[in-house]
C-alpha cells in the first residue's frame, strides 16, 4: 500500500513538472512579419499621480503591439516594488520568427540584450525595432494578467510612459525615444490595458 501511494505521489509531481513546461513554453509563429506598426507615442503634460507608495508623472501616452520575446520578472532589486516585471518586446521584422531565429535574446538585471549569429539582420534595425520595457501595472488584475504572458504571445498595451518618485528620493524615469542604448534606455510604461492572444 505504501509503495503504491509513493507511486502515484512521484506520478503526480511528473505530471506537475510536465504540465509547468509546457505551461512556460514559448510560443512558435510561422514565418512572417506580426506585427506591422510601430509603437504609438504621444507626448503629454499632466499632474502626477499616486500609485501606492510612489508618484507617477505621466510623460506620453503610449499605445503598442508587440510580439514578446522574453520575459523577466523582479522581486529584489531597487524598482520591483513599482514594476515587478519586464518584456522584451519586438514590431517590425523583429516580430518575424525567421528573423528572431538569427539572434539569441537574454534579459536581466533590468538589460535586454540581442546576440546575432552571421546571418542576422542589421543589428541597428533589430534595435531600433526592439526594446525592453518595465512594466508598472496598474493594478493587481493587471499585475496578475502581465505575469501570464509567455514568450511568443502578441500583446495589446496602453499606458503612459512615465517618471517615478519613491520613498528615500528614489527616482526613475522613462525613455522616450526608440533610438537610444544602454543604461537609461528603456520605457517604464505605466499599463493600464493589456489584450493578448
Amino acid at each position: 500500500m505504501f509503495a503504491h501511494w509513493r507511486i502515484l505521489v512521484a506520478l503526480g509531481a511528473l505530471g506537475a513538472g510536465i504540465g509547468a513546461l509546457v505551461e512556460g513554453r514559448a510560443i512558435d509563429h510561422p514565418p512572417g512579419v506580426l506585427v506591422a506598426d510601430e509603437p504609438i507615442q504621444r507626448l503629454v503634460q499632466r499632474a502626477p499621480f499616486a500609485h501606492g507608495e510612489y508618484e507617477l508623472t505621466p510623460l506620453a501616452d503610449f499605445d503598442l503591439e508587440a510580439r514578446v520575446l522574453s520575459v523577466e520578472e523582479y522581486s529584489m532589486d531597487g524598482g520591483a516594488r513599482v514594476s515587478p516585471i519586464d518584456f522584451a518586446l519586438g514590431w517590425g521584422p523583429m516580430s518575424d520568427s525567421a528573423v528572431l531565429a538569427h539572434f539569441r535574446i537574454r534579459q536581466g538585471a533590468r538589460f535586454f540584450s540581442i546576440y546575432p549569429d552571421e546571418q542576422a539582420i542589421d543589428l541597428n534595425t533589430a534595435m531600433l525595432n526592439a526594446s525592453n520595457m518595465h512594466l508598472i501595472p496598474a493594478d493587481g488584475i493587471l499585475e496578475d494578467r502581465l505575469k501570464g504572458v509567455k514568450p511568443g504571445n502578441i500583446v495589446r498595451l496602453r499606458g503612459q510612459l512615465v517618471s517615478v518618485l519613491g520613498p528615500d528620493n528614489f527616482t526613475w524615469k522613462s525613455s522616450l525615444s526608440r533610438a537610444d542604448r544602454g543604461d537609461g534606455a528603456c520605457e517604464l510604461f505605466y499599463v493600464e490595458s493589456i489584450e493578448q492572444r
